[in-house]
């Protein structure tokens, strides 16, 4: 037999038997038990939504799945975690966008060498929020257009955000951009002392997450003057969105995903998307997500690689357009 020829058989043989094992993994999975690791500490949003959607995997794939927070560096630390794990879908990331953020945003010494497109695989994107301005009673304006007319009287009033580089901050640069405003940043350690200053009429206005101040909006102690997102939320549809309002390009987005380590076989990729998809679809978690302040979104890993994508290469020209960095 002609050696060339000889090789390339064995070479044929070799991919075939690989495809083999790889076929006969997918069809075994899963065969032990699941982690999803959550870069935030207990009891957030994140941990929450991986933990009800994590409970459900489990009665309906036959194994136990295990929450593991690991918190740190913006979520960092356990985006980190996944990535390095055996690309087999038993270790998952779950995450919020802002995760696409922090590579942008994070100082160059830290010590995290992560590329958050190439070193993950799409699996879902479970759910999304909304990111809404507010401003606190005493401010008296009632919309984004008020709140604009004021600060053109008063330029420079303060703004609280969670923290340097967060996704309220670039919400805010944006706005300031769109509306020809000036506004003093003040960040906070944190989304709970930024709200408590915000609430005691410290710091008059703010950029959060629906779901943190839906019950302050409702009892009045707060103001909702906008929707920093593309369209009008199901969670509040009174409230129209800044654009809405005659400030484009102010939508900020928030949502989350799934993603398991590069390299990980698209027939356990396609079997996770499968039945977080079905996970998703049960009236009792559609009820959780939206006492949560979220709604259920679902679709392919390649929905989730376009939402991913898109999102980190305008985060990207935000953040070097306004020189944002992290704390």
């Amino acid at each position: 037999m002609i050696p060339v020829f000889r090789a390339f058989l064995l070479a044929l043989g070799g991919l075939s038997a690989s495809a083999s094992v790889v076929h006969a993994q997918s069809a075994d999975f899963p065969s032990k038990p699941i982690t999803i690791v959550v870069g935030y500490p207990a009891g957030g949003g994140p941990d929450i939504g991986a933990r009800m959607l994590g409970e459900k995997l489990a009665a309906r794939m036959g194994q136990p799945v295990i929450v593991e927070n690991r918190p740190g560096v913006s979520g960092m630390i356990g985006a980190s975690s996944v990535a390095r794990a055996p690309a087999d879908g038993y270790t998952l990331l779950f995450a919020p966008n802002t995760f696409l953020i922090a590579s942008h945003v994070l100082p160059k010494g830290t010590n995290v060498r992560l590329d958050v497109l190439e070193d993950f695989t799409p699996v879902v994107a479970p759910s999304k929020g909304a990111m809404v301005l507010v401003a606190h009673p005493s401010l008296g304006v009632r919309n984004a257009k008020e709140l604009v007319a004021l600060l053109k009287k008063q330029p420079g009033l303060a703004y609280a955000t969670p923290g340097s580089g967060s996704p309220m901050h670039i919400a805010g640069e944006l706005f300031k951009k769109s509306a020809g405003v000036d506004m003093l940043h003040v960040p906070y350690k944190g989304v709970a002392p930024a709200i408590a200053d915000v609430l005691g009429g410290h710091v008059k206005i703010t950029y959060a997450s629906i779901g943190v101040v839906a019950q302050h909006v409702a009892a009045g102690r707060l103001v909702a003057l906008g929707m920093a997102e593309k369209e009008r939320s199901p969670l509040m549809p009174e409230l129209p969105t800044l654009a809405e309002q005659g400030y484009p390009n102010t939508a900020t987005g928030a949502w989350y995903g799934v993603f398991a380590p590069k390299g990980t076989p698209p027939a356990v990729v396609e079997k996770l998307n499968s039945e977080f998809n079905a996970a998703l679809r049960l009236p009792d978690v559609a009820a959780k997500l939206k006492q949560q302040w979220e709604v259920p979104l679902g679709g392919s890993p390649e929905d989730l690689a376009r939402m991913a994508r898109a999102e980190y290469d305008n985060y990207g020209k935000i953040v070097k357009e306004f020189n944002i960095s992290a704390d």
